[in-house]
């Protein structure tokens, strides 16, 4: 897909998530034993042989830069074109917070766009949980002559959302802002998008101090008989901008069916790798429904669980429904159930810490208890 251009969000830090974004952006988020968010969203453009792709950044991305490196895990480490990570360079000086929009964000980085030699452009989000098949969207847009194409869930995603509602025609008629159900179809805010109709979009918002990508320059866009048409992307998918909405999705794959919408065989998801030893089981060690990386010590017991490598879970300890990530130790006869262990947690011997699926529990980076 020579003519198709990658470009991942991966500015917002979304504070919703709290703790788990103290210091790193939603995108670097750990997940699922091993994995980054931003992994899906590169695994998805490389998996449609998309191999130019620049990362929109803005502030505490060491951990995406240490995770991502050169991107030779997504073979797009290249001498020309390949990964590129876009920190602001487009912005005035006085410009000290967090980007008031999409639009901006893009503007922030446009010396970059227009340098951009193919034609349509790929726009994903970097904390979407979301492996999609990008090839037949990309065979759609290039063949429907549209403007716009938006990629769509097939089912109503938890939290707000916009929507879009298609007319007799089949293209999008309206957009619906900040929806949790009702009409029209629940955006993931993917896109393909034609480069100079993008350009021209962020002329026109910048030229009239506009900032956000779809109340903005979507809006206007179909207000001006704009073509855009939709594709439903058929199997999971989940924005992650609050830890309810982390810890659901995290729990999520404990499900047969979910795991294999996410990493199905012929689409796999790439992700920086770590050589290390197998798992160690003492005799004592109890594990129901888990999933546990390499590289761990498992001689308590552990139930719905996801544990990263290097953890440590000592004998006696209990664990239900609970992430423990890189490094964290359980002491002896701790009990903990619904809590998130950020990287590098330990817990004194005879802890005991509750949460609940609505309301996890969250443990900081580095934390001891």
């Amino acid at each position: 897909m020579k003519n198709f251009h990658g470009i991942i969000f991966a500015y917002s830090a979304a504070p919703e998530l709290r703790e788990l974004v103290g210091a790193r952006t939603a995108a670097s988020l750990p997940f699922c034993g091993r994995y980054r968010l931003i992994d899906f969203a590169l695994s998805s453009m490389r998996n449609a042989g998309v191999l130019d792709v620049g990362i929109i950044m803005q502030r505490d991305y060491q951990s995406l830069l240490d995770h991502i490196g050169s991107g030779k895990a997504w073979d797009m480490s290249r001498r020309s074109g390949g990964l590129r990570m876009l920190p602001p360079f487009g912005l005035p000086e006085y410009h000290t917070g967090n980007y008031t929009g999409t639009i901006e964000a893009l503007n922030a980085v446009s010396t970059y766009i227009r340098d951009i030699p193919q034609k349509y452009l790929v726009l994903l989000l970097g904390n979407m949980c979301a492996n999609i098949d990008l090839v037949p969207i990309m065979r759609q847009h290039s063949r429907s002559g549209v403007e716009i194409t938006a990629i769509c869930a097939d089912h109503d995603p938890d939290g707000s959302h916009h929507r879009y509602v298609l007319g007799e025609d089949g293209f999008v008629k309206q957009i619906l802002f900040d929806r949790t159900e009702g009409e029209g179809l629940p955006s993931l805010e993917g896109y393909i998008i034609n480069k100079d109709t993008l350009l021209r979009m962020m002329d026109g918002c910048k030229s009239h101090n506009q900032y956000s990508f779809h109340k903005d320059a979507v809006a206007a866009f179909l207000a001006r008989g704009g073509k855009m048409a939709t594709y439903v992307h058929p199997g999971y998918a989940a924005a992650i901008r609050t830890v309810e909405a982390y810890y659901k999705a995290s729990m999520d794959m404990l499900k047969t069916e979910y795991r294999r919408q996410m990493f199905p065989a012929d689409r796999p998801v790439r992700t920086k790798v770590h050589e290390e030893v197998s798992t160690y089981y003492g005799e004592t060690a109890v594990s129901r429904n888990s999933l546990v990386a390499d590289n761990c010590k498992i001689e308590g017991s552990i139930e719905n669980c996801i544990i990263f490598s290097g953890a440590r879970i000592e004998k006696g300890a209990k664990l239900r429904n609970c992430i423990v990530m890189r490094g964290g130790i359980v002491g002896e006869n701790t009990e903990l159930d619904c809590v998130i262990a950020d990287k590098f947690c330990s817990f004194s011997p005879g802890t005991v810490l509750t949460g609940n699926a609505r309301l996890p529990m969250v443990v900081p980076k580095g934390v001891s208890i």
